[in-house]
């Protein structure tokens, strides 16, 4: 593949960029656990995934370029970087032998979710499936339910459940289980996913940053923005009044919240299909690199 090289200029104004971009993303957050407060919507990409914000605030270029007078830089001492002649590079054969299986799953799920139509029927049901008929031990549970623990069960029991996606599957009560239109499990994960789920979109992120520093960075960013709104219509078409918090609720047990949220679920999962695509782009430049060493 083609090698680009990047003078030292370069390549830290882009890390310099990076890292205010991720500061202003995360800013509230961080605030929030110094504090030692929660955020019922803000604070899940963290939560859930794991990914600190010292760690998405990292830079990595991707595979292929060269970074010029970094070897002094504490990158060079980064795993799976390599350094010589004043020069960083991402090492990529050294990844590809340590993470081949993740490149792998990856390139999976993202084939197997891109080849798949949108479907827009689900409702964002899976936050009411994980509440129903659990009023006592229900998740956020110091946030009220817009109608209340009877309400939300009547809301569930006259629609039919069609969530697709095994990890939210799997936060399902055990009265909501059986209620999905069809099973769901881990191992049958790839086979299931499909592109208009939110939280599928909310993924490509998670797929993002398993592969870093194979990823670039940016990338990485664009799907942790598009992550942080796939969840605020997460919890706005949730059971949960949040009003207090400025979120308008999309009413999806009435017509009107129904399509509004059909409507954003198919505009959502447009752009994480485009994000699936530049990570796919991603995973072949990072095989094709491994097979032209050094980089």
């Amino acid at each position: 593949m083609d090698v680009v090289r990047l003078s030292e200029p370069a390549w830290r104004a882009r890390e310099d960029a990076h890292a205010a971009r991720v500061d202003a993303l995360t800013a509230g957050h961080r605030e929030r656990r110094a504090a030692g407060e929660r955020h019922p919507v803000q604070d899940f990409l963290f939560d859930y995934y794991g990914q600190t914000p010292s760690r998405l605030r990292r830079w990595h270029p991707g595979p292929g370029v060269v970074l010029e007078g970094a070897a002094g830089a504490p990158r060079a001492r980064w795993t799976h970087y390599a350094a010589d002649d004043g020069d960083v590079w991402l090492d990529t054969g050294a990844f590809v032998d340590a993470r081949g299986t993740s490149l792998a799953f990856t390139r999976r799920i993202l084939e197997a979710t891109l080849a798949r139509p949108i479907q827009t029927g689900c409702l964002g049901l899976h936050e009411w499936a994980m509440v129903y008929r659990q009023p006592a031990e229900r998740r956020h549970a110091s946030w009220p339910l817009r109608l209340g623990a009877s309400g939300t069960d009547a809301v569930v029991e006259s629609h039919t459940l069609r969530c697709t996606h095994f990890d939210a599957f799997r936060f399902f009560t055990d009265d909501a289980v059986p209620r999905n239109a069809a099973p769901l499990s881990r191992a049958t994960q790839v086979a299931d996913e499909q592109p208009g789920c939110v939280h599928a979109g909310m993924d490509v992120y998670r797929w993002a940053f398993k592969l870093s520093p194979a990823v670039p960075s940016e990338l990485v960013a664009d799907a942790f923005e598009l992550a942080a709104e796939l969840r605020t219509l997460d919890m706005q078409a949730s059971p949960y009044d949040l009003t207090a918090l400025g979120y308008e609720p999309v009413r999806i047990e009435t017509p009107e919240g129904k399509r509004e949220y059909a409507a954003r679920q198919a505009a959502f999962a447009e752009r994480a299909n485009a994000l699936r695509r530049r990570l796919l782009a991603a995973v072949d430049a990072v095989d094709a690199a491994a097979r032209h060493a050094p980089v």
